[in-house]
């Protein structure tokens, strides 16, 4: 089997949810928004244009009507960054750390 087939085989969550990404360094936090969540990536739509490998902190909040928790908060490695047709940019990342 292809390794990419297998990373590919974790069940994928569709969000929709508000989400912050934190660059490293005293760059500010830019708005995001977290297409879908995997038990070890995630997809995000940002205006932040980051580069391959780069390390994220990222805060992804709950999805409306849900119960009241804590936003999720992990660091990530951006491992693919491609523009849409919206004009933002789509990144694939893997979480490397649960942060809190």
């Amino acid at each position: 089997m292809n390794p990419y087939d297998d990373r590919r085989a974790s069940r994928r969550i569709p969000l929709g949810c508000n989400a912050m990404i934190k660059p490293a360094g005293q760059a500010p936090a830019v708005p995001a928004h977290c297409i879908e969540l995997s038990p070890g990536g995630m997809t995000l739509e940002s205006d932040y244009v980051p580069s391959l490998s780069e390390m994220l902190d990222v805060l992804v909040r709950q999805p409306e009507g849900g119960l009241e928790r804590p936003p999720l908060h992990v660091r990530v490695e951006v491992k693919r960054c491609h523009k849409s047709e919206s004009g933002k940019y789509v990144l694939g990342a893997q979480i490397v750390q649960v942060l809190k």
